[in-house]
Formats: structure tokens, C-alpha cells, sequence
């Protein structure tokens, strides 16, 4: 059963067993058809460091995590990239879903690696970095990496999607061949509505937040707002926290080829969470 809103919250939830066989046999049944958009575990050659727990952004799959997640098995982490309900499928399947259930899909990502790592930090892409925060006010991550996180779109629609999706269901847009395998053409208003109603929901926790984190932002990103990214750096409540704004030439998607920086990208990733690691010496 899907959590919807004003269901019960994740954490009341009994627990329940939680494997990427399970995982990926949910994400087949929910219509998956590509072995690339199915949720994924990277192991490191020895023993795991810690775990991370990767989440890809609107409209993507867990492909858009692949590069991070090799990068940081080779440094010694055992990586989980999540698949959060109504991606990898169909628009049509996005378009029913809300973000308390990609919420619930996160939280059962880190339950997963919890099982196996007694420290759990986090890597989002966009919408991604925005539920790994929801995420950290409800269960102990070490730290998280936040890619082109935002507080305003720059989508034309957002503002009035919440009336919008009652009139229009889908706003196309135009993917390269070698992208519309793993992203969505149409994309549905109600999911903007919802991202919009997580942008709040983060508004109202940043104070409160403390874990160690790294923001990553760009110029040249025509999705969102990259200075509503400084500003979520600014507000977060945490102590230790790196922010890096890179130039005109990279856009919105970070972990990509997209991204023309991505060695340098991934370089500020592994680095991040290898400083904080070291820090805590030795686990389980």
C-alpha cells in the first residue's frame, strides 16, 4: 500500500523485511522495465567503511546515480541508490504518486543499509538532496551530500501547480535520444505540486538540522533557482557545511557525463565523506 497524505508516517510503520531483491521485485511489479532503472547495491572490494544511500531526482531513475555510487564503492562504501515511486516507469504512473511516498522509499533505503552499517551518510540529486533532509530530521544519517539542491523552481508552472494540475496532467519537454531511457518526456504537474509541498516541508527544518553537509550548485542550471541553493546552505541549522558553486558551463543534472565537471564533482563527494569517516574512525 502506498503512503499517501495523511497516512500514517514511515517511522510508526512496523518494520518490515527490507533487501534489494525485495526492492527490485517491487520496482518490476511497479512496472520497471529497464534493468538501469531498478534500485541498485554497490559493494566495496573489502569491508564497508560505511553505507551511502543515493537518491536520484524528479522525473530520473537510479541510473542518474551510477557514477557516484562506483566512485564511492571504490572508496570502501557500501551504496544503495534508491528508486522512488513513479519513476522508471510511466508518467502516468508519477503522476498519482506524492512525495510522502518517495519519503517512505528513502527511509526504507536507509533501513536497508542501517541492517548493515552502523553509520549511513547520504548523496541526493536535486529533488533527492531535498528528501535526504526530510530524511536526517527522523533518523541518524553521519552526513549528506546535497547536488543542485533548491528552495524555488524555475519551472514556469510551479507556481500555480497546485491549482494547474486539477486543468493540465502533463508539460513536455524535449530529451536528448541518449537520456529518454532514464528520464521522463512529460512531466506530470501533480509531481511539481508535490515537489512544491516538499520545499516547504524542508523550509520549516533547516534551523533545526545539524549533520555535517556539502552543497553543490551551478551556474549554469535552467531548472533551479542556484541561488535558492545558497540560501538553503544558509538557513541549514549544521555547523560544519561546505558549499561549492560551480560555473556556467555545467547545468541542473550533477552526476552525469551531462556534467563536464563530473570527475571534479565526484572528487568533492568521495573527499567530503571520507573527511567525515576518517573523523569517526573505525565502524563496524
Amino acid at each position: 500500500m502506498s503512503l499517501r497524505e495523511g497516512a500514517a508516517a514511515p517511522q510508526d510503520r512496523p518494520a518490515a523485511t527490507i533487501s534489494i531483491e525485495n526492492e527490485r521485485r517491487k520496482g518490476l511489479a511497479a512496472g520497471v522495465t529497464r534493468e538501469e532503472n531498478l534500485p541498485f547495491l554497490r559493494t566495496p572490494s573489502g569491508s564497508a567503511r560505511g553505507g551511502v544511500l543515493l537518491v536520484h531526482g524528479f522525473t530520473a531513475s537510479p541510473w542518474e546515480m551510477r557514477s557516484p555510487a562506483e566512485a564511492l564503492a571504490q572508496a570502501g562504501f557500501l551504496c544503495h541508490a534508491v528508486r522512488l515511486p513513479g519513476h522508471g516507469t510511466t508518467p502516468e504512473d508519477l503522476a498519482g504518486r506524492s512525495c510522502e511516498e518517495w519519503q517512505e522509499a528513502v527511509e526504507r533505503g536507509y533501513r536497508l543499509l542501517a541492517e548493515q552499517t552502523d553509520r549511513v551518510y547520504g548523496v541526493g540529486m536535486s529533488t533527492g538532496a531535498l528528501l535526504l533532509l526530510t530524511l536526517a530530521e527522523i533518523r541518524p544519517l553521519e552526513g549528506v551530500v546535497l547536488l543542485s539542491p533548491f528552495l524555488r523552481l524555475r519551472h514556469r508552472l510551479a507556481p500555480g501547480a497546485g491549482l494547474l494540475r486539477y486543468f493540465l496532467r502533463f508539460q513536455k519537454r524535449s530529451l536528448p535520444a541518449e537520456l529518454a531511457p532514464y528520464y521522463y518526456e512529460l512531466r506530470p504537474v501533480n509531481g511539481v505540486y508535490q515537489l512544491y509541498r516538499l520545499v516547504r516541508k524542508v523550509r520549516r527544518l533547516l534551523r533545526g538540522l545539524r549533520l555535517p553537509v556539502l552543497v553543490i550548485n551551478a551556474r549554469g542550471d535552467s531548472t533551479i533557482d542556484p541561488a535558492s541553493g545558497a540560501e538553503l546552505y544558509r538557513r541549514l541549522g549544521s555547523t560544519t557545511k561546505e558549499h561549492h558553486l560551480l560555473g556556467e558551463e555545467v547545468s541542473h543534472i550533477l552526476t552525469t557525463e551531462e556534467n563536464p565537471r563530473l570527475a571534479e564533482t565526484l572528487k568533492l563527494i568521495s573527499g567530503f565523506l571520507d573527511r567525515l569517516d576518517r573523523l569517526r574512525g573505525p565502524g563496524r
